[in-house]
Parts: structure tokens; sequence; C-alpha cells
């Protein structure tokens, strides 16, 4: 079973109006990550294929290509993969944000 993971600021205590992530923030930030690209729907195949519309910003690592999907003010991706991991560290603490499950 894969772990997802949620960069956020809603555990924050500071200035609430700063509590989201917004999706200008997150094209302006990972625009400056020559290893993320921004989608508009990401694909999903295997035995069958399924399209999802969203705001994806994909980070290959090789030949793999994981989904950091922004959605209501927060990034989600998956743990599947254990390199993501120090990544979703390092986008969270270049965002000021936190990292948590779920």
């Amino acid at each position: 079973m894969s772990q997802r993971y949620r960069i956020t600021r809603s555990f924050q205590e500071n200035d609430s109006s700063n509590l989201t992530i917004s999706l200008e923030e997150c094209k302006q930030y990972f625009a400056s990550k020559p290893d993320f690209t921004y989608k508009s729907v990401f694909t999903v195949t295997g035995s069958t294929s399924m399209s999802i519309e969203g705001d994806f910003f994909m980070w290959s690592y090789g030949d793999t290509k994981i989904p950091f999907r922004h959605y209501q003010g927060d990034i989600y991706v998956s743990g599947t993969n254990e390199a993501v991991i120090p990544k979703i560290i390092e986008v969270a603490g270049e965002l000021g944000a936190d990292v948590s499950e779920g």
C-alpha cells in the first residue's frame, strides 16, 4: 500500500493569511527547478488508462515521473518510491511548510 504525504502550512501558528500554498506560488517555485514540469492532466497507464485533471508538478527522477499535486492550498505526493521522501522534505522546507501523512 502506498503512503501519501501532504506538504502544508496548516500546522503553523503564524500569519493566518499565509497558511495556504497558492497555485501561483507553486508555479513560480517549481519553474525554478529543472527537474520539475507542470502538467494540467496526469495520466496513469497500466492494463487500463486513467487521466486526472488538476495541477501537477511532475518530478523527473531517472526514468520515473512522480506527481506533486497542488490541491486546495496543499501539495500531495505519493511515497511509493523511497527517493521521493528527501525531495518532499526539501520542497516543504523551501516553501516554509510542514510534511504530514495523509
